[in-house]
């Protein structure tokens, strides 16, 4: 487990955007037309992976060439890379189910070969599953920033152990100027709109009237932008831990405190069912407090981790622990990891928890062709360039405070400045979605949830209307389907494989350890 790849699974979920200008003439959103061009795939060998990682073999890639700018459709182009995996041989194809795994800046090459482990027969004899990689991530015309610290990590910015964010400030400063020297102004292109008109390209390419969709995290968002942008072109739309399309970005921060809260205990329970070996406290509040006191004790004085170059402070702490909290399964290690942390902090490490410290802080073998820090640069240029964030650093000090005071878990980390606060303009505004267009959306929504709260998934909904139907579980963590509910499950495959949506609003409680 690295710490840039569990937060890029979360990763986003967060953001809001302080109102954006209006834009100018020059700003009003493209109209894609066919005009441009009829894209075309090969398809052939897939890009090499990282060192270690495998692949399915019946997996095949090959490239769609879009517009950087849909503005100017005959000027400079780039590449999306895209992957199949073919529908089994059956009658009942339907058509196609495009993937995305969220971030924002989630490689999706290999999402096909993830999501097929966990679908039923009816669903993979119904689907041909797309994947690829957003434009400026991975295989898709790369992007970078040059940034020194090329992890998600210290994109979220935790203030200073007496609360000060005068550092944060000078950091965001740093990756705000950084991008703007190295990867220049045409990173304003990379935008989330501009990435769905890419997902209608590849519509075209593939030979299809429509698309069906799976967007997970930030991956529903991209998915209300298609369908608001291309209301006739999607089929039967999933989304899956849900960004609020009304958040985005600034905002979509703001229940990250409480959602930390509801969503903390359920690992310290684990935590407190194990005190007699982690020594970590016997009930849900002991183990809180003691998290909060190692945090604050890091913060003050951070703890070098044996064989790394890596001091642990209370930022990595906190980050590693919302990392974790994303997924049920992951629990058990989280509770190591705080046993780890504090025996790290108080100078008792022992041989198994320095092992624990070493699986958290492990580097991960790089992508060919790929630069080190391409998550965090594409993650900078969606979330601060879909929309344009508030310049004003003393609200965004008084802000932070309030919430580190109101949720001592997230320690302010949410309300606190981003490089987004230096940002250039965003070229367009960002795409509305409202509740005008077909019902063919189901909105899969756990209830403890730490990335994309309950309430935006209820946002969202909210949004949508009649066009969508909400089924929420209760759970917790980031990931909904194949987690345990089979209320869940049968809702998503139902809809998947017929069409039909609940009538009303369904809440599943089935929910099984697994």
């Amino acid at each position: 487990m690295v710490i840039a790849v569990a937060l890029t699974v979360a990763a986003v979920a967060a953001c809001d955007a302080a109102a954006a200008e209006g834009p100018t003439s020059q700003d009003a959103p493209p109209v894609v037309a066919e005009a441009a061009g009829t894209p075309r795939i090969t398809w052939g060998t897939c890009p090499a992976s990282a060192e270690g990682a495998s692949r399915d073999p019946r997996l095949t890639c090959g490239t769609v060439e879009v517009p950087l700018d849909y503005r100017n459709p005959g000027g400079e182009k780039i590449e999306v890379a895209v992957s199949k995996l073919p529908a089994a041989k059956s009658r009942d194809r339907r058509g196609v189910l495009l993937l995305n795994p969220g971030g924002p800046a989630l490689p999706g090459l290999d999402t096909p070969r993830a999501v097929a482990q966990t679908l039923p027969p009816s669903v993979l004899a119904a689907y041909d599953l797309i994947g690829f990689d957003p434009r400026g991530v991975a295989h898709s015309t790369p992007q970078s920033c040059g940034l020194d610290d090329p992890s998600l990590a210290s994109l979220f910015p935790y203030p200073a152990a007496d609360g000060s964010i005068t550092a944060n400030v000078g950091h965001a400063r740093t990756d705000a100027e950084r991008c703007a020297t190295n990867a220049g102004r045409k990173l304003r292109y990379f935008t989330t709109a501009n990435t769905a008109r890419d997902m209608d390209r590849i519509r075209t390419a593939l030979g299809e009237k429509k698309i069906s969709y799976w967007g997970q995290s930030y991956g529903t968002y991209l998915g209300t932008v298609y369908a608001s942008l291309f209301p006739e072109r999607a089929d039967r739309v999933v989304l899956e831990g849900n960004v609020d399309p009304t958040k985005v970005w600034a905002h979509a921060k703001d229940n990250w405190g409480k959602a930390m809260s509801e969503r903390f205990p359920d690992a310290a329970r684990v935590a407190a069912a194990q005190h007699a070996a982690l020594g970590l406290g016997g009930t849900i509040d002991e183990v809180t407090q003691k998290y909060l006191a190692l945090a604050d004790r890091l913060d003050r004085t951070p703890a070098p981790v044996p064989g790394t170059q890596l001091a642990l402070t209370g930022s990595m702490l906190r980050t590693v622990t919302y990392s974790l909290l994303l997924d049920n399964k992951s629990l058990p290690v989280l509770a190591q990891f705080w046993k780890a942390a504090a025996g790290l902090a108080g100078g008792t490490l022992t041989e198994a928890d320095g092992q624990v410290l070493q699986q958290v802080f492990a580097a991960q073998p790089p992508t060919p062709g790929v630069p080190a820090d391409n998550q965090a640069t594409m993650f900078l240029a969606l979330t601060c360039g879909d929309a344009q964030w508030s310049g004003d650093v003393g609200d965004y000090a008084r802000r932070t405070a309030e919430d580190r005071a109101a949720w001592p878990l997230t320690a302010g980390m949410p309300a606190n400045i981003w490089a987004c606060a230096f940002w250039p303009k965003p070229i367009e505004q960002p795409v509305r979605v409202t509740g005008k267009g077909p019902r063919n959306t189901l909105i899969l929504q756990n209830r403890r949830d730490n990335a994309t709260p309950w309430e935006d998934g209820l946002g969202l909904y909210e949004v949508l209307g009649k066009r969508a139907a909400f089924v929420g579980a209760d759970n917790g963590g980031h990931y909904v389907y194949n987690q345990g509910s089979t209320c869940v499950d049968e809702a998503t495959v139902t809809f998947l494989t017929t069409g039909r949506l609940p009538d009303e609003k369904v809440v599943c409680t089935d929910v099984a350890p697994r």
